[in-house]
């Protein structure tokens, strides 16, 4: 009679889990499926504009002018803002993710650290046109007249604005990989002499340096994605930025403000679509480089 039940509870576990493993499944490929049909539809909608200027022209082009005669559809600018405004954000966020990082896992005592790390991902949480409007009425001005500048709504402002969203997903899965790193090998550090200092750099972070890159990765896409900070705070020229105080246009502000303007399937749409396209394809590339960064700094600890 046990035996029969055990073997019942067996066989209704063993039915459970098959279930949901096939739930699990059914939701990831419901997933890929709708990532996959959102692809095919960027790419039907962005490559009929290379029916009217050619891929080098477009990539390389240094005019936007969609409502010119003849249009120019030149998206080098935009992605050089893109760029610049994406590396000026790492430049001032890293170095603070890395620093709150070390601080919570290293440092700071276990009711700092209950206090600090909630707070610093509710930051995340903080709605884009929240910050982009602080960005509007508090940075810009201060910018305009602290540095004397023609406006404040510029590169800078908007590295600013970016770096601070940025700073929450860096910082909390920096210190998460930080923390997961085996207590046994900060030990041995410290009995061959190390201090904590030490430890910190040549053992803590070398073991955690897969999931600090995957962090700083996760960053990257963030900011490169974000659009409704930099159409608020950015400035909107579509110009190369000879300096850190030169209004710009990324590319997704650039989509942000002209979809509404661009008639139904003329080239200004179809060109839109293809800066979709771009940043499609340069987020994919920072997701392969961040699969890579992963796999190569891999800590495999026996």
């Amino acid at each position: 009679m046990l035996k029969q039940t055990l073997q019942s509870a067996l066989n209704i576990h063993n039915i459970s889990d098959r279930i949901i493993k096939y739930i699990f499944a059914f939701v990831g490929f419901l997933s890929v499926s709708f990532l996959f049909l959102i692809m095919i539809f960027l790419f039907k909608e962005g490559l009929p504009i290379f029916d009217f200027v050619s891929v080098k022209e477009f990539l390389f082009g240094t005019s936007w002018y969609p409502t010119s005669s003849p249009p120019k559809f030149g998206t080098l600018p935009l992605i050089v803002a893109s760029l610049s405004v994406t590396f000026v954000a790492l430049l001032f966020a890293i170095p603070f993710s890395l620093s709150i990082a070390i601080y919570l896992s290293e440092l700071a005592s276990a009711p700092v650290r209950e206090i600090v790390k909630p707070t610093i991902e509710l930051i995340a949480s903080i709605p884009s046109v929240i910050i982009g409007f602080f960005g509007m009425v508090v940075v810009a001005p201060f910018l305009q007249d602290y540095f004397n500048v023609d406006t404040g709504l510029n590169l800078l402002n908007a590295s600013i604005m970016l770096a601070f969203m940025a700073i929450p997903t860096i910082a909390s899965i920096s210190e998460d990989a930080l923390s997961s790193v085996p207590v046994s090998l900060k030990e041995a550090s410290y009995a061959l002499g190390a201090n904590r200092w030490q430890t910190v750099v040549h053992v803590t972070m070398p073991a955690a340096l897969s999931g600090i890159w995957t962090a700083i990765i996760l960053g990257v896409s963030r900011v490169f994605g974000e659009t409704m900070v930099v159409l608020m705070v950015a400035g909107g020229a579509t110009t190369f930025p000879t300096s850190l105080f030169d209004p710009v246009r990324p590319l997704t502000s650039n989509i942000a403000a002209e979809m509404a303007e661009a008639s139904y399937r003329s080239d200004h749409y179809f060109a839109l679509f293809a800066i979709g396209i771009i940043l499609f394809v340069l987020t994919l590339i920072f997701n392969i480089i961040a699969n890579y960064l992963s796999m190569k700094y891999k800590f495999k600890y026996h």
